[in-house]
């Protein structure tokens, strides 16, 4: 393990623990605060905070709230319909790629996965550790371990696929995992392919017509996949979607503002609406 590794798994897992003691905070805190209860200067902990969330300390805080969800359901609500009739999701990505996708068979998907090679490799995102695998026709999977674990992780995504051979290729998916998580110089499109039951694939393709920084609701989901009666079905092909952050199931809340469920946990669902709206406020200001 080289000295970058070393280093990068040392910041990482200081702000995890920033963002917990946040997201634990009754109130907001100060950067003065957070520098202290992690052993850093201000400067340097803004600095590093910036660097790996996406946005400062302060902005992400005002981005965790239940009130900015329900603002953004007020705000920012997109009803599907329109989007899906106006290539909405198309200008309104921002900082989301372009994703070319196509869904597996309903035959081939019966087969659970046998004759299918799936790669597998653990990279680094704004959202803690990210487990991705893909197939040689795009990404099939992407799994986060921060609210959980590496093993529960692998095998949670393994188990959507038990005939599947997998094997353990980081280099191969590289690529894609740097134009997922938009690091420079990446390359300008991350291919999906979809492996999932006929339903399933209608809803996931629905969460891919929300645009970045808004969201939408389950029943509004429903409706737009002509099934407005199968709200209960639809949250439950949402949650188990299994290429979490380019299938954005983290936009779709409750019609209260509530957050509902995330298959990898609360905080990495807020994390992902706060990294988002700040952005979009950023690109917008």
């Amino acid at each position: 393990m080289n000295v970058q590794t070393i280093e990068n798994g040392y910041h990482y897992n200081v702000m995890r623990r920033a963002i917990e003691l946040i997201d634990q905070s009754s109130e907001t805190l100060t950067l003065d605060d957070l520098a202290r209860k992690m052993d850093m200067s201000p400067a340097h902990f803004q600095r590093l905070f910036s660097a790996w969330v996406g946005v400062s300390p302060k902005r992400f805080q005002q981005y965790l709230t239940l009130g900015h969800a329900k603002a953004l359901l007020k705000n920012r609500f997109t009803t599907l319909e329109t989007a899906l009739a106006t290539g909405l999701s198309g200008s309104g990505r921002l900082h989301d790629l372009f994703l070319r996708w196509e869904a597996m068979s309903p035959g081939d998907y019966a087969r659970d996965g046998k004759g299918l090679t799936i790669s597998w490799g653990w990279f680094e995102s704004p959202f803690g550790p990210a487990l991705m695998m893909g197939t040689d026709k795009g990404i099939c999977g992407i799994g986060f371990a921060a609210e959980t674990s590496v093993e529960h992780a692998m095998e949670d995504l393994t188990s959507r696929w038990p005939d599947a051979d997998f094997v353990e290729d980081p280099m191969r998916l590289r690529p894609w995992a740097l134009a997922a998580f938009g690091s420079e110089g990446a390359l300008d499109e991350a291919p999906l392919y979809l492996i999932g039951a006929p339903f399933q694939i209608k809803v996931w393709e629905a969460l891919l017509s929300i645009p970045s920084g808004h969201v939408t609701t389950y029943s509004e989901i429903a409706k737009a996949i002509g099934n407005p009666r199968a709200v209960r079905a639809v949250g439950t092909a949402v949650g188990r979607n299994p290429i979490s952050w380019l299938i954005p199931c983290h936009r779709a809340l409750r019609k209260s503002g509530g957050l509902g469920g995330y298959h990898w946990g609360l905080p990495v669902k807020r994390a992902m609406l706060a990294y988002e709206s700040a952005r979009l406020d950023d690109a917008v200001a």
